[in-house]
């Protein structure tokens, strides 16, 4: 048994190798990136055990002040990661994942750990099966270390509306960590984990990766299997990695990629190495930026932030110009969302979150005909996305319009029953196509919060945008800043909210 104290534990050593490494304490061990983690583990110079303690005991420290985890799998991790500390041992490593602590969002079902989507709803249930995500990633000898909160059954941007409580925000602890992958994003920012995973619907990856100052990925529509995933909207749910820079990116999704039969969303498409592929050069490329309607009513500071961005990706590409994409409106898939809800509503409406249960109240009203119209369209824009991408390669431009508001703030305008201005969020639209969409962070506000800057291109140009959001990350610092979250970092008290007043 190692010896924890409160920043972490000494690294004990295999071989004289690692006694160089002896004094490393975890909390240097846990702040590697996936990449960097990977390496040691292929030198034998870390154990898969030493990783996931790393992260145990950061978690023990710094979970209570994000609420980041609702369910801790330790004694499972522990043993999966001394089984893969005798398969490193006797030199077989399954990837580059061998090893290397993961968080799964609680909407991902692992067989015999609770997958609860936030909700009391499911507060007790336990599935008898993993997701295909989960399946992969096992394989791979990735340590599953926890189920992150979220917004409840990730029906928000904010993961402050959840039956386990609000996650907060790593940079500002009054703040909300963006959603609905709040807590998987949160983690990855605190060092809790080296990448997890997160879902998106309308922004659920990106929104939260950008307001926790990482890097989150929503790949192609089809491209990683939501199968075993708690949908939210079939036609518009992507599952992709939250991480700490691009590389660690496409490690992930490596592994995640692949084309799934049970799985109705799964399309088939040729195996791709992202690695590689974001070392491809990117002078060539034309670099679209769709000012209307995406840089309306942004915050100042987010948009000098991206300004900069855009002018540095300029000088290293063909340059940018403005351009237009296709409007998204008028597509309602709300009778998607109701459909896997009805018969939970009607048996326990009560037992969902205020917001939650006014959203399913609303779809509930949701018509046949206009659904059927709906998907026809979504259908074709889908079909002709691509053919916005003529003179220009990949868009870049603000992943939020605003920085997250005040968790309290969020709670009360959650609660009003008042709906979200569709127009107002950046990243929706991009689900609605089907493409790929990342973000990554270029710069910070005067008060210290991070701001995200999304790239996206055609279907199934992952590689091109993670070999262009790789080039920015490689030019700048902004991913390298440190947060300033300690041990004795006071958390602020919540407001009580509706269902709690007397």
């Amino acid at each position: 048994m190692l010896d924890l104290t409160r920043r972490g534990f000494a690294l004990s050593v295999v071989g004289g190798v690692i006694a160089a490494r002896a004094a490393e304490p975890s909390g240097d061990l846990a702040a590697l990136s996936l990449a960097e983690a990977s390496t040691r583990i292929r030198e034998r110079t870390v154990t898969p055990t030493q990783l996931t303690e790393a992260c145990l005991a950061r978690i023990q420290v710094y979970n209570p002040k994000l609420n980041c985890f609702i369910t801790v799998m330790r004694e499972l991790a522990l043993a999966q990661a001394k089984t893969l500390d005798d398969e490193q041992r006797n030199g077989r490593l399954r990837s580059p994942l061998h090893g290397i602590p993961i968080g799964l969002k609680d909407n991902i079902d692992t067989a015999g750990t609770r997958t609860t989507a936030a909700s009391a709803m499911y507060d007790d249930r336990v599935p008898a099966t993993d997701a295909e995500v989960t399946r992969r990633l096992k394989a791979a000898g990735a340590v599953l270390i926890g189920k992150t909160n979220l917004h409840e059954f990730a029906m928000g941007g904010t993961s402050a509306t959840s039956y386990f409580g609000p996650v907060r925000n790593p940079w500002a602890l009054d703040r909300n960590s963006g959603g609905s992958s709040g807590g998987s994003a949160a983690a990855v920012a605190a060092d809790l984990c080296y990448g997890a995973l997160g879902t998106d619907t309308g922004g659920s990856i990106r929104t939260p990766a950008s307001f926790c100052g990482v890097v989150g990925i929503k790949p192609t529509y089809g491209l990683v299997s939501i199968r075993g995933i708690i949908p939210l909207t079939v036609s518009l749910d992507h599952c992709g990695p939250l991480v700490r820079n691009v590389e660690d990116a496409a490690i992930l999704l490596n592994v995640l990629a692949g084309y799934d039969k049970l799985d109705i969303a799964s399309v088939e498409h040729p195996k791709e190495d992202y690695v590689e592929g974001m070392k491809q050069p990117i002078s060539g490329l034309r670099l679209g930026v769709p000012r209307a309607p995406f840089f309306d009513m942004v915050d100042p500071e987010i948009t000098k932030a991206v300004e900069d961005a855009i002018a540095v990706l300029a000088k290293m590409t063909k340059g940018a110009k403005d351009v237009s994409l296709p409007s998204s409106a008028d597509i309602g898939l709300n009778a998607e969302t109701y459909a896997y809800h009805e018969e939970l509503y009607a048996h326990g409406a009560g037992r969902y979150q205020i917001p939650t249960r006014n959203s399913l109240k609303n779809a509930a009203n949701a018509k046949a005909a206009d659904y059927v119209r709906s998907r026809w369209k979504l259908a074709l824009l889908r079909r002709t996305i691509d053919d916005a991408f003529t003179d220009f390669d990949v868009v870049v431009l603000p992943t939020r319009r605003r920085t997250p508001r005040k968790i309290d703030d969020a709670i009360k305008r959650e609660q009003s029953e008042k709906p979200r201005n569709p127009e107002l969020e950046n990243t929706g639209q991009f689900d609605v196509y089907g493409i790929p969409a990342v973000t990554v962070p270029c710069g910070f506000t005067s008060s210290g919060l991070p701001i995200g800057l999304m790239i996206a291109g055609p279907r199934f140009s992952e590689s091109r945008v993670l070999a262009l959001a790789n080039a920015y990350q490689h030019a700048t610092e902004w991913h390298k800043r440190k947060m300033p979250l300690t041990p004795d970092t006071p958390v602020p008290p919540l407001a009580p909210t509706d269902e709690e007043k007397p």
